[in-house]
């Protein structure tokens, strides 16, 4: 008796416990949209730029060197009209001297090679011609833009109104693409270097 007594003579005292605290919750939401349909997005040549073999003596040693001026197609087919944007990221992140530039690489592991620039030129959606515009977050505060910087939001408007995108079911466009190599009076080139370039750029559904 005294077992069952002593038993729940401490129930009661847990639960005088647990009633004396207050809670402490956070929500959680999870939110998203299912669009009806598709984009699928695709680079001429590949996607590849090949600027071949550089002699360093070709290069200044007192500023950076332009090694070529490219432009690619790029265009994207969506099932139907669909409201998007494309996002950059850079795979060669901490490679180049500007955050605003994609890198080209480092050489033994600190010193930067060099970088590239996008600039979309020339862009049609649906038979019709129409600028880009740029946002941080892809949401808003859209405005008029045609450097591509990396993790930058870029879509198309309207030639009367650069406040937001339209939406397009197939978009064409110039990516034009600049590349430098650094000055070389900081850099190691006594033996082969791979320009080693990389960016992935991929359609977002707004």
């Amino acid at each position: 008796m005294k077992t069952l007594l002593g038993a729940l003579t401490g129930a009661t005292l847990l639960f005088a416990t647990t009633t004396t605290f207050a809670a402490s919750t956070v929500d959680l939401t999870v939110k998203g949209l299912i669009v009806p349909s598709a984009c699928t997005p695709s680079l001429s040549s590949g996607g590849v730029i090949d600027h071949g073999k550089i002699s360093a003596k070709d290069l200044d040693p007192d500023k950076p060197t332009i090694i070529g001026n490219h432009t690619l197609t790029m265009s994207v087919a969506c099932e139907g009209k669909t409201l998007i944007a494309l996002q950059s990221e850079d795979n060669r992140r901490g490679s180049s001297i500007s955050t605003s530039d994609y890198g080209l690489g480092l050489i033994n592991g600190t010193q930067k090679l060099g970088h590239y620039v996008l600039r979309i030129a020339n862009p049609i959606a649906d038979s019709v011609e129409v600028q880009s515009i740029a946002s941080l977050n892809g949401q808003d505060n859209w405005y008029l833009e045609k450097f591509w910087d990396p993790t930058l939001y870029m879509s198309m408007a309207d030639m009367s109104d650069t406040t937001q995108p339209v939406p397009v079911q197939e978009l064409l466009l110039d990516l034009e693409v600049q590349t430098l190599i650094n000055r070389t009076d900081g850099l190691d080139l006594s033996n082969e270097v791979q320009i080693d370039g990389s960016a992935t750029l991929t359609v977002m559904y707004l």
